[in-house]
Parts: structure tokens; sequence; C-alpha cells
């Protein structure tokens, strides 16, 4: 835990925000926080922004061949309400004094991470029901979470993104649905973005937490409420009777259900693949980097264009 308090006046402001924070109490940009709670915060949403917007990419990818005008529609709305996402998280982490300019250049430089799940490929139209349905659905528990977090902009935004995920996830469940009812080819289809789409979506909710640096403070200043290993049993046991009802097999043959906790037991997650992954050295970190980094320079113009227009109007 890092040393925060350096002078009895620091001391005195630290007591305070911790009995305000252990009361329930919500922190407003302007209150006083400890300068490690503001990097934590900015680590984290940031770090959640550049996700949202990141996780535009694999889905973009299948809007000129989605299979129908529906499904069209459906994934056009999906996308920009991804794209509103890390508008409202950039917008909640600049409150914390830090721009949106700077978290870029973090992110260009590699010095900020967004989700290892978005580094994985989309090859066909199942895939992106496994991701409305799989990932957006590890999002919404997690996220769900997060509505009670201590910092009010991060938890007001919270609210509104969790229920437009809600939308996410019941387009990817129906994807996947139609697939499981279709011909034998289209049942094989979704099978295979189950199998390959599960174990990514259980990584998303990070490392044990006692393996994570950031655990113990995230706890004690109530930014985080759920342990990682609990958000992610409580989605395996929300998801598990939802692929059995539409005829999928979770591809874990060491998953079954534990009469006891009354909870699923599942096998051993691929901690080298995750660490390999946000480390920079998964199947599409640089195309999804590059792909970045060229319509972010390809869009200076229209930002240079608006703030000469903010200052003519000044």
């Amino acid at each position: 835990m890092e040393n925060i308090a350096t002078t009895p006046k620091d001391e005195q402001r630290l007591a305070k925000f911790e009995e305000w924070v252990q009361s329930g109490e919500a922190i407003e940009p302007r209150d006083w926080m400890p300068e490690a709670y503001r990097k934590h915060l900015i680590r984290q949403i940031s770090q959640h922004a550049h996700s949202e917007v990141i996780g535009m990419q694999p889905e973009g990818n299948w809007v000129t061949r989605a299979p129908s005008l529906r499904a069209k529609q459906i994934l056009l709305a999906k996308i920009q309400d991804e794209g509103g996402h890390g508008l409202y998280l950039y917008s909640a982490a600049e409150t914390l004094g830090i721009t949106r300019d700077e978290m870029i250049e973090q992110l260009h430089a590699g010095k900020a991470k967004y989700s290892n799940i978005f580094n994985y490929p989309t090859l066909n139209w199942a895939d992106i029901g496994a991701i409305g349905w799989l990932v957006d659905g590890a999002a919404i528990v997690n996220q769900v979470s997060l509505q009670r977090t201590s910092f009010a902009p991060y938890s007001r935004a919270m609210v509104r993104i969790c229920k437009e995920e809600s939308f996410h996830q019941r387009q990817g469940y129906e994807i996947m649905a139609k697939m499981m009812a279709g011909t034998e080819a289209q049942r094989e289809m979704a099978q295979d973005a189950m199998n390959r789409w599960w174990w990514p979506s259980l990584m998303m909710f990070g490392p044990h937490d006692g393996d994570s640096p950031h655990s113990a403070d995230a706890f004690r200043w109530k930014i985080k409420r759920q342990t990682n290993d609990e958000l992610r049993q409580k989605f395996i046991d929300k998801t598990v009777p939802q692929a059995e009802l539409i005829g999928l097999t979770v591809p874990d043959p060491d998953m079954k259900w534990n009469e006891e906790k009354q909870s699923y037991d599942h096998g051993r997650i691929n901690w080298e693949e995750f660490y390999r992954v946000i480390n920079g050295h998964g199947p599409c970190n640089k195309q999804r980097m590059d792909h970045h980094k060229k319509v972010h320079a390809d869009g200076a113009w229209v930002r240079e264009a608006a703030e000469a227009y903010r200052a003519k109007m000044k």
C-alpha cells in the first residue's frame, strides 16, 4: 500500500476521507482525495474507456457482412453505444485532472492497457453473437458492481452503461439461439465461437485478487466491492444454464454443478495466455493498436477545426 499521508494535515484529511468512504458516501471530483486514490481511478477508468473504444473494432468488421438489414441496424446501434460508453468514461476520468489527449497518448505509448478480450479475432457471424452474449454479459456482471463504486462520476456512468449493455447481451444471445435452431453448419459455427470465446471471457474479470497489486486499495476505498473470483463465479452461474437451454456445450470438461455450494465448479484458467495477451502478444494486439493510431491521426483535422471554432466563439 502506498504511503500517502506525509504531514499532520494530510493525515487529518486522509482520516476524514477514509471515514467518508467507509460510511458509504460517494466522492465527488471537487472533494479532497489521496493522490493514490486519484491515480488508481485514472488507471482503471481510462483502461475501461480504452476497452470500450477498442472493442468497436472486432464488431465493426462485420457491419457490411451482417446477414440481414435488421442485424445490420442492431449491430450499428451497438457499436454506437460502445463509442458513447468510451466518451462517458473519458469524461469521468477527466474530472480527476487528466486530459483525453494524455490518456490516448498513454494508450498509444503502451503505458495504458485495455481488456484482453478485444485482441481476439472475429472469424464469422457467430463471433458477433458470442461477443454480445459472453463478452458483454461478463461486462455487465462487473459493471453492475461498479454502479456502487465510491467515485461518483464513475458510478453514474455505470448506471447508464449497464442499461445499454443489457441490450447488447440480449442481442448476442438472440444470434446464438437462432444459429442453434438453424442448420447443422450453423450449430457447428455457434459451438465453435463458444469454444473460442468462453475462456477469454472468464479472463476478463482479471486474475485472482491476491495476484493483483491494486486490489488492496481498491477494496479499502470501495472502488471495488466484489473480488474478481466472485464476479467470475456469478457470470459462470448465470451463463451455463443459458448455454444449456439452447444446446451449447461449455468447453470445460471440469465444469460441474456443486450441490453444496449451489454453484458451478470450473477448470483451470490459462493465466499464461492472459498475461501474454495483455502484454501485447495476442492474435490482434498490433492490428487493434495500429488501427486506433491511424484513425486518431486521420481525425486530427476534426479536432483542430473544433478547437478553432471554440476559440472563435470566445
